[in-house]
């Protein structure tokens, strides 16, 4: 099995990053938590120009894919960006409305390809939660083998990061799709968004730990660095073993997700067969080998982000989290990615059950 990029998925991943620093995403991230979602759609549609959405979309819809190792690449950069939005929500949509088929995905799967459709959802299992659903053009709802489009954002609740923000949909709406294929695409979706999300934090951490050690080597103490003390080395190291632990999991999981798309017979419902989406706690036959290797990405990444938030609030003192430090939006992202679709402790019973 190989994990090494190839040059043109590492050159997807530069220039996304390219085009991501000259975003400023600081300005648009303050500018979404305060309810102005025009600078962030900007910038959703010219991710959108580079391909970003079409991953998730078959080429029948518009799309290039399911491309699972390039969804990684990109939501890695998207991570380490901080790009606001339902970024996992839209991919995972793709691949529910996929998995229905139908009017709803001619409708709804080109705009989401090219940017043009921003979209949440709420699968059953994960919790009733659609985040940005206020920015989002639909917002989808799967209970049991019913797909419904709710018929509002619904009421805003509280979010530990504010530019991430949470709505119960309003309750309702008629059903858009219905059948067992729409139990397997959500699975298939918990899946996708499970895994975007991984990606999400691992390049949240990256990001977190970039800008700790840039400032260690710049703080001094004692009239030196305080980069130069060796707890603070050991804290970092400690925190760039569980980012690189993580990254070959997320790239195990994508050449898992991959191989099940290509599999002959594959379709939506390639995933687990029984036992409830949103833990993965389901028995050992019904978990894929794609849904088990989903998991162990989502808790390693998850858990590595989240702690190097930690370090990178512990080395940056009392200026860390300030609202005047860009860094307090990374760390204010880190436990959300951490527990959203597929907190820890499932996603490890997830693992052991596969």
């Amino acid at each position: 099995m190989r994990f090494l990029l190839t040059d043109e998925q590492r050159e997807f991943g530069r220039s996304l990053d390219a085009l991501l620093t000259a975003a400023d995403t600081p300005a648009v991230l303050r500018a979404w938590a305060a309810g102005d979602h025009g600078p962030g759609r900007a910038l959703w549609g010219r991710l959108a120009d580079a391909g970003v959405f079409a991953l998730a979309v078959p080429e029948a819809y518009g799309g290039v894919g399911p491309l699972p190792v390039e969804a990684a690449v990109a939501c890695v950069e998207l991570g380490r960006h901080a790009v606001p939005g339902p970024v996992a929500e839209t991919l995972a949509a793709g691949v529910l409305l996929a998995g229905a088929g139908g009017p709803v995905a001619e409708e709804w799967l080109p705009g989401i390809a090219s940017g043009a459709a921003v979209v949440s959802l709420t699968l059953e299992g994960y919790g009733p939660y659609a985040p940005d659903a206020d920015a989002a053009d639909a917002v989808f709802t799967v209970t049991g083998d019913e797909l419904r489009l709710a018929p509002g954002p619904g009421e805003p609740s509280a979010s530990a990061d504010p530019a991430r923000r949470l709505f119960r949909p309003k309750p309702g709406g008629a059903p858009v799709a219905k059948g067992p294929a729409i139990r397997a695409a959500a699975r298939a979706a918990g899946d996708t968004a499970a895994f975007a999300t991984a990606a999400l934090a691992l390049g949240c951490g990256e990001e977190l730990l970039r800008a700790t050690v840039a400032y260690v080597k710049q703080r001094t103490q004692f009239g030196v660095p305080v980069g130069s003390f060796q707890a603070v080395k050991h804290r970092l190291a400690d925190t760039l073993l569980g980012l690189e632990f993580a990254r070959p999991l997320l790239y195990g999981a994508a050449v898992e997700l991959a191989s099940e798309v290509s599999r002959p017979g594959a379709g939506a419902g390639a995933g687990s067969a029984e036992g409830s989406p949103g833990t993965g706690a389901g028995s050992a036959e019904g978990s894929s080998g794609a849904g088990a290797a989903v998991a162990a990405a989502k808790v390693a990444a998850g858990e590595a982000g989240y702690a190097a938030a930690r370090t990178a609030l512990q080395l940056h003192g009392a200026i860390g989290y300030t609202e005047e430090l860009d860094l307090a939006w990374w760390l204010r992202r880190a436990r959300p990615l951490r527990d959203v679709w597929g907190t820890p402790s499932a996603c490890r019973a997830r693992v052991l059950a596969g």
